[in-house]
């Protein structure tokens, strides 16, 4: 095909622009970043780069908006040209920009939150707990409402799952880049100059480019943990409180702010960095104990500083706002406890009583965070106590603004995060267990792994005795498949603080990941509920129970659609269950990002539980790339837990339960035929002979364990002749890198064609929320896959049945998606969704030719038994890292 002129080139891309309807902000947002990238490209860059950058560039939007092959063919030609040192160059210039396009991206986001925020038209206010609260007050009355908002939990729980394909450094100069624009914005708003913010941003792109985009080795597990560590500092610690606030002042109107709060604080973090030891040889119990404490490093400080702050502000006259008894017997007690720095205090504020108490409180956090075991509080509960006698004190005084208003918010911080900012839960497998009590019981010479293993549990007991009960205590059970592997939890406790040693306090969580375990639950729960610990920790806790279920290693044993429906059929029997035995239960759902992990609009998933399976409780896993673009950016992480603790509170209303009910019944049969038709589909694929290592020719999946993304190994020690093993995420990582996309989708086209009934599921999409949930998240799943390139990483191997297996699947479970959602393409019915999709599209196209280059090269050595050459493999990872950039989702 010719070279395209200037003014083509132009025309071109300004019709692709177009045609996706974005944005005039954004649109502005883009071709200046991207102009200055193209600046730097041709300063820092080598010679011819930025030309080089810009024929791939404008053949892969030529093959999007010509479907012809000779249009392919052309791009394909182009990437195959370039030298491996100039191949390199071109996948880092197309990863920088994507880098650029999601912050532009995000904040535009956050440029709509803002100009919506509090308009009740808009579809932000739609589906805001304010919301929810209106509908369900609606539903079941006002005070009832109130009582279901106050019993309210939404429970994140950060994990270390290698899926944040982008560098700490790297992600440091795209924070710094967001500010930037920010900047910017205010310049173009006020009309003032803007050339000196461009001029740091180009600075800052130079960064971004001369900054290496792949990690030098793997980041060890307390990496990870300052990594989440910055996601608190910069969002979690201030955003919360907001949120509270924001709900507190819809619920009071007028009166908020000088009234005791209605809403009680409904956000609990945990944390698996440093406490996941399942398959993990580098998390220790020496890794637990650091975890918690930087991250109680964190969160004292910041409890610190803020008291601080309150306490200089606090700047009451006794005159006007006298203390209360209560008030000046803490000060006494302060005093003695800490008289010289009391008398320092009391010399500059000699008639602020409050500010004093408050001041002299900031020392006794400080003394906590040092370890001074003269001034530290024992417990956050003290901490509390302390800061509500200030806080009655305000209102005896008449002060209630002060006392409802930064005190309060200082208060909700406390019981929020406590001591330890987010709870460390350990997690290990079944089979770890019970070999070291084989060993145990034998009397034999305990090994390095059992010395290991116990110790944890004295870890446990050290972090709860440190900073208090909440701050560990939940252990989770991988593969559990029998009420023994979680009573062993218990053995192993009684083992590690000998006979007379108090154990520590343990909520052992079964983890049911596969479909048998999944359609077991029931009958373990039943039966682990009689064993004496089980039994007298529910005693403790009002009969509560936590049981967690596997979205990922139930997907890759029976495929998306089946596990899908077995995730719910297992929710509603343990739901039901929970009710007969009058537990109060908390489903713990180990979501991830993709789609082939459970992924996709928390909310959306939320509205469509079984009945009595949420009841105002949510919990869920946040990994690997969603933990930043959920709660990397304040406005869009308090929209996001609005949206999530809107769908928690609303999934118990009536009429939510009853719709959900009734279409579970309405479309059982054809939850069955799907279920069956589909399973039989993904196993004629992948229990296939040969299956296993086709799919590591077809796929980097080898290759993504060089790429340094995360502390845990990608696989449980497994050769490439059995899947049993590989982790679910290398599994679903590799066929996104591959733009296949096939543990989101693949069976539905089958399961949907075996309906057949065209108006029986579109009736379905309308009226069952679960069938309507599976559609959307796999219409987004093909909307990045593409078919041209999953051809050639399929020609890869030499079995050209599964290849032709898979596109027929792919083409018929797209062909349906479209009829059902209407339109001409998936996302047709989504328009900024297809927008996010189709602006990257092309530049992603181009990354996946350059890595289909480098991983065809590595085949053909491998074939020829030579060893794999490392500048192809460096072009490997670096695409399999800007494509992650360009798909917005890895594993």
């Amino acid at each position: 095909m010719h070279e395209l002129t200037h003014t083509e080139a132009i025309e071109l891309v300004g019709r692709y622009e177009a045609a996706q309807e974005i944005p005039d902000q954004m649109r502005a947002d883009v071709r200046m970043l991207g102009s200055l990238l193209g600046e730097v490209l041709r300063e820092s860059g080598s010679p011819g780069l930025f030309d080089d950058v810009e024929r791939l560039r404008l053949a892969a939007i030529r093959a999007r908006t010509d479907a012809s092959p000779d249009a392919f063919d052309a791009a394909t030609a182009i990437a195959e040209s370039f030298t491996i040192e100039r191949a390199h160059e071109v996948a880092r210039a197309f990863t920088a920009y994507f880098h650029l396009v999601n912050l532009v991206e995000e904040h535009q986001r956050v440029r709509v939150v803002r100009e919506k925020d509090g308009s009740p038209d808009s579809e932000e206010a739609a589906d805001s707990i304010d919301a929810a609260f209106a509908r369900l007050s609606g539903e079941i009355g006002r005070d009832a409402a109130i009582e279901r908002l106050q019993s309210l939990r939404f429970h994140p729980v950060f994990t270390a799952h290698p899926t944040e394909a982008r560098r700490r450094a790297v992600s440091s100069s795209i924070r710094r880049l967001a500010d930037l624009i920010e900047e910017h914005d205010e310049h173009l708003r006020v009309g003032t100059d803007t050339s000196r913010v461009e001029r740091r941003m180009v600075e800052e792109i130079d960064t971004l480019w001369r900054t290496a985009p792949l990690r030098p080795e793997k980041p060890a597990p307390t990496d990870e943990v300052r990594s989440v560590m910055a996601i608190f500092d910069e969002t979690l610690y201030t955003v919360v409180p907001q949120v509270y606030r924001r709900i507190d002042d819809t619920l009071q109107g007028e009166a908020a702010g000088a009234h005791a709060p209605l809403v009680k604080p409904f956000v609990r973090v945990g944390s698996w960095v440093g406490g996941d030891r399942d398959g993990n040889p580098f998390v220790t119990a020496s890794v637990t104990r650091k975890a918690a404490g930087i991250a109680a490093e964190h969160i004292l400080l910041g409890l610190e500083r803020t008291t601080q702050r309150i306490g200089r502000t606090l700047t009451l006259d006794a005159a006007t706002t006298p203390p209360s008894d209560e008030l000046r017997a803490l000060w006494r007690g302060l005093k003695a406890a800490d008289e010289e720095a009391a008398n320092e205090i009391a010399k500059r504020s000699p008639d602020e009583p409050h500010r004093r108490i408050m001041l002299m409180l900031a020392r006794k956090i400080e003394a906590t965070r040092t370890r001074n075991a003269d001034l530290a509080y024992a417990d956050p509960a003290d901490f509390l106590t302390d800061l509500y006698i200030v806080q009655n004190s305000l209102v005896a005084a008449g002060a209630a603004r002060q006392a409802y208003g930064h005190l309060q918010q200082l208060i909700w911080q406390v019981e929020t995060y406590g001591f330890h900012l987010a709870e460390l839960e350990v997690r290990q497998h079944s089979a770890v267990h019970k070999k070291v009590l084989a060993e145990l019981d034998s009397g034999a010479e305990p090994s390095d792994l059992t010395e290991e293993v116990l110790d944890v549990f004295r870890t446990v007991a050290h972090l709860q005795e440190r900073y208090g009960p909440r701050a560990a205590g939940r252990y989770i059970v991988s593969f559990t498949q029998a009420a023994q592997d979680l009573a062993n939890v218990h053995r192993l406790a009684r083992y590690a603080v000998g006979e007379h040693g108090t154990p520590p306090v343990l909520d052992v969580i079964p983890l049911f990941e596969t479909f048998a375990d999944l359609q077991a639950a029931p009958q373990i729960l039943s039966e682990v509920v009689t064993f004496p610990e089980f039994a007298a920790r529910l005693e403790a806790t009002d009969r509560h129970l936590e049981v967690m279920l596997g979205y990922s290693d139930s997907s890759k044993d029976v495929g998306p659609v089946a596990a899908n429906l077995a995730l719910y059929e297992a929710q509603a029997l343990i739901a039901e269950w929970a009710r007969t035995e009058g537990i109060e239960l908390t489903l713990f759902h180990g979501r991830g990002g993709a789609l082939g992990r459970g992924g996709g609009p928390a909310n959306s998933a939320i509205l469509a539980q079984p009945p009595h399976s949420v009841d105002g409780r949510f919990k869920l896993t946040e990994q690997g790339e969603v933990i930043f673009a959920r709660y990397g950016d304040p406005d869009i992480a308090q929209r996001h837990i609005d949206q999530v603790a809107a769908a928690v509170l609303l999934a118990s209303a009536p009429s939510i339960e009853k719709r959900n009910s009734d279409a579970a019944g309405r479309f059982a049969e054809v939850a069955a035929t799907m279920d069956a038709a589909s399973r039989e589909r993904f196993f004629s694929l992948v229990k296939a002979p040969g299956f296993a290592p086709w799919f590591a020719q077809v796929t980097p999946m080898e290759e993504i364990g060089l790429l340094a993304l995360g502390s845990r190994p990608a696989r449980r020690g497994l050769s490439v002749e059995s899947l049993e093993d590989l982790r679910a995420i290398p599994w679903v990582f590799a066929w996104t890198q591959a733009r296949i996309n096939l543990a989101g989708w693949f069976g539905l086209g089958t399961a949907l064609e075996a309906v057949g009934d065209a108006e029986v599921l579109a009736d379905a999409y309308t009226q069952w929320p679960l069938f309507r949930t599976m559609i959307d998240n796999v219409a987004m799943s093909l909307a990045k896959a593409d078919i041209r390139i999953a051809e050639r990483y399929l020609g890869l191997g030499d079995r050209d049945d599964l290849a032709e297996l898979v596109l027929g699947e792919m083409e018929l479970t797209r062909s349906w998606i479209v009829r059902l959602t209407g339109g001409d393409h998936v996302l047709s019915d989504k328009p900024v969704l297809q927008r996010a999709v189709e602006l990257r599209s092309p530049y992603v196209d181009a990354l996946s030719l350059l890595q289909l280059r480098a991983l065809r090269a590595l085949r053909e050595a491998s074939a020829a038994d030579a060893p794999a050459d490392p500048d192809q493999q460096r072009l490997l990872l670096l695409s399999v890292s800007g494509v992650a950039a360009g798909l917005q989702n890895t594993g």
